[in-house]
């Protein structure tokens, strides 16, 4: 007599359910790459964390080199600039002030630093995060280096915050704007209430107006005299080979990338030999 031999019972419950947990894995996967895209993917050590070391060396192969005649003719009228060009150490910075990245290097927005990883916790909450901007403009401030900051669209709801940091800069206020901007507080309202909306000049001038008078803060934004200064600093970082924010130059030593300012340490020092 033939025996059959008999197969095992499937259960196809448990198959429905593995199926349906490796679906679900699968369409978070997806919406998470998604987010991330619309959050300004291609931004600081996030994009340098989730690349293959080769990829990375690829890109940077792919910039364009700069050289120092670049850097220093970055020096002039109508650009956001602190020091003397011929100093033997410059600093740029392309930047948004909604990239929550260039949040992080500012070094002002520690609750956001944290959420970040701890990578980029700062020091001052018991991380080993040095955030690099505080450390470049001391540095200004000692007459041993000169900066340039240039907008670069690097999280798409930073055009107003500029317009107001050059409205800042022209009253000899850059800094005072750009450490609210750089704040909680700050970066709630660049990406939550103003969002690029030119009827929201009112609340941009009201939260900086212990930096710029309230009328001198509204009437420059209204008045639409910087309404072409991200077009024009974006075809600069392009030059630049800008490919994320913030993405900084040690003269011409690029750094691409919320690094912290230690790994830029090394570059600074030989720039100041």
């Amino acid at each position: 007599m033939e025996v059959i031999a008999k197969l095992p019972r499937i259960n196809y419950n448990l198959v429905l359910v593995v199926l349906l947990v490796a679906a679900a894995y699968l369409v978070g996967n997806l919406q998470a790459k998604v987010e991330f895209l619309k959050g300004g993917a291609g931004t600081g050590q996030q994009q340098q964390a989730t690349q293959p070391a080769a990829q990375q060396q690829q890109q940077q192969a792919a910039k364009p080199a700069v050289t120092m005649d670049q850097v220093r003719g970055l020096f002039k009228d109508g650009n956001i600039t602190f020091g003397d060009k011929n100093r033997k150490l410059v600093f740029v910075e392309f930047a948004d002030p909604s990239c929550p990245f260039c949040q992080v290097a500012g070094g002002l927005n520690g609750s956001l630093n944290k959420q970040m990883g701890a990578q980029f916790t700062l020091t001052a909450d018991s991380g080993s995060y040095i955030a690099p901007v505080p450390e470049m403009r001391k540095l200004v401030d000692q007459g041993k280096a000169s900066f340039v900051w240039i907008y670069a669209n690097g999280h798409g709801n930073g055009e107003m915050g500029t317009k107001a940091l050059y409205c800042a800069n022209e009253k000899g206020k850059f800094w005072q704007a750009h450490d609210l901007l750089m704040s909680p507080a700050g970066y709630d309202l660049i990406n939550t209430t103003v969002k690029n909306d030119k009827t929201k000049s009112a609340d941009v001038a009201n939260f900086l107006k212990n930096a710029v008078s309230y009328n001198d803060m509204k009437g420059c934004l209204d008045s639409g005299k910087y309404d072409n200064r991200t077009v024009s600093d974006m075809k600069v970082a392009t030059d630049f080979g800008f490919s994320g924010t913030p993405d900084f130059y040690v003269n011409t030593q690029n750094f691409v990338g919320a690094y912290s300012f230690k790994d830029m340490q090394a570059a600074v020092d030989a720039a100041l030999k």
